[in-house]
């Protein structure tokens, strides 16, 4: 995975992903931010955006900033923004990689369905950490492959494929939480057959 790879494969994905994505992910979508148990006033960052679907379900007294790396996908964001009248809310383009907000920023950070599409991981949940206030929370929402059976086999024919679906089938679970010095507080499957798998961590520096 690569920059070029990433905003490629989502500048073909922007004019169909609420379509083909919208509905599918959208439980995982709204168990994230219920989980998120704001206070009013809080500050959320939503790292991967992209087509805002997740930016109606926020409450109207926290301030919600919506980041991305693909344009295509922002832009449709800002229908969401505007349909919807969300005046809490600010997109922007940005490398979860390489944020550019000051240290401990944000209350409530939000990751969904990114982790397994930027090119360094870790270097992503650094900068979650770094822009999280202590205490604050983390949480992460992505899919995690399986150890054996057809999907493994599924997710082993699809990983050559990477660059082009523009996301890695292959993320094992227990690497990714090594990732963090975060604390993990809660791991939860959501969606279908429960595939995907809330991660909620605290900040306990």
């Amino acid at each position: 995975m690569d920059h070029k790879a990433i905003t490629a494969a989502y500048k073909r994905y922007a004019p169909v992903y609420d379509l083909l994505f919208g509905p599918l992910f959208e439980p995982g979508r709204r168990r994230l931010v219920q989980s998120l148990n704001f206070l009013s006033g809080d500050e959320v960052l939503e790292v991967g955006v992209g087509t805002g679907l997740s930016l109606r379900h926020y409450p109207r007294d926290v301030r919600v900033t919506g980041i991305d790396l693909s344009p295509d996908m922002l832009a449709r964001a800002g229908v969401q923004v505007r349909r919807h009248g969300l005046r809490n809310v600010e997109l922007m383009t940005m490398d979860a990689q390489r944020l550019t907000f000051p240290d401990a920023s944000f209350d409530k950070v939000a990751a969904m369905y990114v982790a397994s599409v930027v090119p360094d991981p870790a270097q992503m949940m650094r900068e979650l950490e770094r822009v999280c206030r202590p205490g604050g929370e983390v949480v992460v929402l992505n899919h995690f492959s399986r150890g054996n059976g057809v999907t493994a086999r599924i997710e082993r024919g699809l990983a050559p494929l990477a660059r082009s679906l523009g996301f890695r089938p292959l993320f094992p679970l227990d690497a990714f939480i090594a990732l963090t010095r975060l604390e993990l507080t809660e791991a939860t499957p959501v969606n279908a057959f429960g595939y995907w798998t809330l991660l909620r961590f605290r900040n306990a520096v």
